[in-house]
């Protein structure tokens, strides 16, 4: 029996996790943490309905932790089979898993010191950082086309997906003879068209035909502006650090972090923006922006202009990087003008709380947000205009300035999405969709069925489909 069932990113867009089974062999694709509101985040701590020694390999589409993050909780609790993934993916994930595990130790330190803050009692960490260590072990490097055999009736190739970096389709060919099916898991799909968003991965490879297809569906009720972000932005940041504020942009610490980096570049460099102290308060992003640099070949051409012109971002005399704990707590304390780029980007952890709690009162300072806010999160409230907000269990006047600019997503929106599908060459026996939250996956779903006349639907948590 073929079979895929959902054990995550349904319902939600995030916690993404795939079981695939092909008579007796059972490969997850993806290995997310659930993110977000506290609905989504329990499900972390829930057991997975199969037996976690039963999982052969595991199939990573890209680095970011609703993808990945939940891999080292896997590992602590028994996994020990091999992990694929492209060599870029690895390098990122042997920054952001340690990093979760740290995160995850802290809070419940945190906890543990204030009772009562936590359900688990008494706290514990959902996973360390020698956890995340263990499960960077297990994994395997692949080239984007090469084949590979997963056993005598799997074989697994990875395509392209223009998200960010290392980013993948997982195209598994189950079967043989005339027995055979062809699945693709889409994990993110990057942007087709990136007009003036600062770029930096190639777009999605195409697809001609697959038997079934499970695809994500974060932007599938949503276009993304079609307008020039540079002026808007650069007006945005003139007029608070004029005023002598602090720009506060809660980072992406993978991809969107260089992104804002060579914009901000521009920016200063055409004299838009007053030439202020930009900081990089992130010990993730820091080191990410060595692997892009390493891997400048596998950018666009626009990207590789973009690093040929202004050479890289540690050479810039304006860039300054808080590595630190002593730096950002006397960056939290220091008088503007000046920006800080600080992680998580949906102010769901790490220092960007820091700063937040400590500017948010100030009506000089502004906070900007650069792509999909979730469901429950910090970001999403501020984004909102919810006032007062609660940072570490206390409650912060909202006065500054908030603003968001979505055009810095790495997802596809609805038009792109619709407009990747088209060039298949047959539409597949059944779509599913992921990864978006409850209307942009329904919308996703009637433009789909409407306009190319699929057989589509929207896929539910623990859900289990037979591969016919």
């Amino acid at each position: 029996m073929k079979s895929i069932r959902f054990l995550g990113a349904a319902g939600t867009v995030t916690g993404s996790k795939h079981l695939l089974t092909s008579d007796g062999v059972r490969l997850l694709v993806d290995c997310g943490l659930f993110q977000g509101a506290k609905l989504w985040r329990e499900r972390n701590w829930q057991q997975l309905p199969i037996p976690i020694e039963s999982i052969q390999d595991i199939v990573l589409t890209h680095a970011h932790l609703d993808h990945t993050g939940y891999l080292p909780r896997l590992v602590r609790d028994g996994f020990r089979g091999p992990v694929y993934c492209t060599a870029a993916t690895a390098e990122l994930c042997a920054i952001l898993l340690p990093d979760s595990g740290r995160l995850q130790e802290e809070d419940a330190a945190f906890h543990a010191r204030h009772p009562g803050t936590s359900s688990h009692q008494p706290a514990v960490p959902l996973y360390t950082e020698q956890d995340a260590q263990q499960a960077l072990a297990l994994m395997r490097t692949l080239a984007l086309e090469q084949s590979l055999a997963l056993g005598p009736q799997a074989r697994l190739t990875l395509h392209p997906a223009g998200h960010i970096l290392g980013s993948c389709f997982a195209d598994f060919l189950l079967g043989t003879g005339g027995d055979q099916r062809r699945i693709l898991f889409t994990g993110d799909i990057g942007r087709l068209d990136h007009g003036n968003t600062q770029a930096l991965a190639a777009g999605p490879a195409r697809v001609d035909a697959v038997d079934y297809l499970v695809m994500e569906s974060t932007y599938g009720n949503r276009r993304h502006p079609d307008v020039d972000i540079a002026p808007q932005l650069a007006q945005k940041l003139r007029t608070a650090l004029e005023r002598g504020g602090v720009v506060v942009i809660p980072a992406f610490a993978v991809e969107r972090t260089e992104k804002l980096l060579f914009l901000l570049k521009h920016l200063l460099e055409a004299g838009q923006i007053p030439r202020v102290p930009v900081h990089i308060d992130s010990p993730m992003a820091i080191q990410a922006m060595e692997v892009f640099i390493a891997h400048a070949q596998d950018l666009d051409a626009d990207t590789r202009g973009l690093i040929a012109r202004y050479g890289s971002p540690h050479q810039w005399p304006e860039l300054h990087f808080d590595s630190t704990p002593e730096q950002s707590k006397a960056l939290i304390a220091a008088a503007g003008p000046f920006i800080v780029l600080s992680s998580s980007g949906m102010a769901t952890g790490g220092r960007v709380l820091h700063h937040l709690a400590r500017r948010l009162p100030d009506p000089r300072n502004l906070i900007v947000f650069v792509g999909y806010q979730s469901p429950g999160t910090l970001g999403e409230l501020i984004r909102d205009g919810h006032n007062p907000v609660y940072i570490h269990h206390a409650p912060i006047a909202v006065q500054a300035e908030v603003a968001a600019f979505e055009q810095f997503s790495d997802h596809a929106d609805d038009e792109e999405l619709l407009r990747w599908l088209g060039a298949f060459t047959h539409p597949p026996r059944a779509t599913f969709l992921v990864h978006g939250d409850p209307d942009a996956a329904q919308a996703l779903q009637q433009r789909i069925a409407t306009t190319l006349g699929w057989k589509v639907e929207v896929a539910a948590w623990l859900q289990e489909v037979p591969l016919t």
